[in-house]
């Protein structure tokens, strides 16, 4: 039904390395905090650099191997817009300088967000609107935490990702599961700046690690078990897992817990931290890569995070 054309993604020249943070927090050591979370590096945005430069970017490595003139449809993830309004899809459609009759639309998911993208641009294409869709991830979570707060800012990275999902017959049609426990919205929160409580100088990301985890673990392994049982698979079926890279100790109990063969299992994220929605395509690009995913592999794909949300599919490359 949808085929993965090719994946791109972007990452800022700034960087802030675990060494960095020993530096500024001596009560840490730099070892430890790769040892317990998988992260040597992240990037950050500039001061002046948005979720659409970074997208912009990503595009132009896109394009030097991809015809841009195929794209009938932008859909843009980021829960770090330039603006409220207008869509930052519309303004990269102009960056782009893509015709005017592409579609473009913003929905704002995190952790999710790639694998809610694909089923999007799955119902695009499956009505007819579109074939070829740049599916764009970019977050610019720097921006939200504070100085002082070195357990998000050892985790969280800036990156865009843009993949092109295109129209192809000869895939199967797998389908999606998803689902929402929005109870624990405030688990996970940007509180400050919008409607709610209007206009605010404080702006910074609240993270609920504990409970965030517990989240995690008591509903992934049944939405792996749930998607492939609805695409009528089992685990021997797949080739590849690729979940949401949160960070390594939760991915490495979830692997565990989800009974994953330890070679079928996708940790990736040592230089660029968890880059919220573009964390499952860099992973993607870099398994294609290495080798890890080849003509023919099922890779079951997974989602989960601020919201709370998740979503899980299949993958056929």
């Amino acid at each position: 039904m949808i085929n993965i054309a090719a994946i791109e993604h972007y990452l800022p020249e700034n960087v802030l390395t675990n060494s960095d943070l020993e530096k500024e927090f001596p009560e840490w050591n730099a070892a430890k905090i790769n040892a317990k979370i998988g992260i040597d590096v992240r990037h950050v945005a500039g001061e002046n650099e948005t979720s659409l430069d970074l997208a912009f970017e990503a595009c132009q490595k896109l394009f030097k191997t991809y015809d841009k003139s195929n794209i009938d449809f932008i859909l843009f993830c980021t829960q770090s817009p330039d603006y409220f309004l207008p869509t930052t899809a519309c303004m990269l459609q102009d960056k782009l300088e893509l015709p005017k009759k592409t579609g473009a639309l913003d929905f704002n998911l995190g952790c999710s967000g790639f694998v809610y993208g694909l089923a999007l641009a799955k119902g695009l294409i499956s009505i007819g609107l579109a074939k070829n869709v740049l599916l764009v991830t970019a977050e610019t979570y720097s921006k939200f935490l504070d100085k002082e707060d070195k357990s998000n800012r050892s985790i969280f990275g800036d990156a865009a990702a843009v993949t092109i999902v295109e129209k192809d017959d000869s895939k199967a049609d797998f389908q999606f599961s998803v689902g929402t426990d929005g109870s624990g919205f405030e688990n996970l929160i940007v509180k400050n700046g919008a409607s709610r409580f209007g206009k605010s100088d404080d702006t910074t990301l609240f993270m609920n690690g504990p409970e965030i985890f517990n989240f995690t673990i008591e509903n992934i392994p049944g939405l792996v078990e749930d998607t492939l049982s609805k695409n009528s698979l089992t685990m021997e079926d797949i080739d590849l897992f690729v979940f949401h890279q949160a960070n390594s100790y939760m991915l490495n109990y979830l692997r565990k817990k989800c009974k994953i063969p330890e070679d079928k299992f996708v940790i990736d994220m040592k230089d660029s931290g968890n880059t919220v929605s573009a964390t499952i395509p860099i992973a993607l690009e870099s398994a294609l890569k290495n080798g890890k995913i080849k003509s023919g592999s099922k890779v079951l794909i997974a989602g989960f995070g601020v919201g709370y949300s998740w979503a899980a599919g299949i993958i056929e490359f």
